[in-house]
């Protein structure tokens, strides 16, 4: 497996893990002592979701790089990216609108 695909799949467990802390949290009939040990967790989790997307975030910046390392800074365009989207919407032949 290579290291971005474990990576990816460490976050996607980890963010699953968080949001089910986030709900036995938010259905508040824990006790105490459980309601602590679940809401460590769930910091330590969101500590290491939080650094593999800033990881993600500058391995991003490092290759949309020009050939002298200065960052290719370009305007976001909302329609440009609606028009990406739904165009990939449409391949899969999925009719939902969401």
């Amino acid at each position: 497996m290579k290291k971005t695909e474990g990576q990816s799949k460490n976050f996607e467990a980890g963010l699953a893990a968080l949001e089910k802390i986030v709900r036995e949290l938010e259905r508040g009939d824990l006790p105490l002592e459980e309601s602590l040990k679940l809401f460590e967790d769930g910091v330590r989790l969101s500590r290491e979701c939080q650094e593999r997307l800033n990881q993600a975030e500058r391995r991003i910046e490092l290759l949309l790089r020009d050939g002298e390392g200065r960052p290719i800074l370009s305007a976001f365009d909302e329609d440009a990216e609606l028009r990406v989207t739904d165009a990939a919407d449409g391949a899969e032949g999925d009719e939902s609108i969401f």
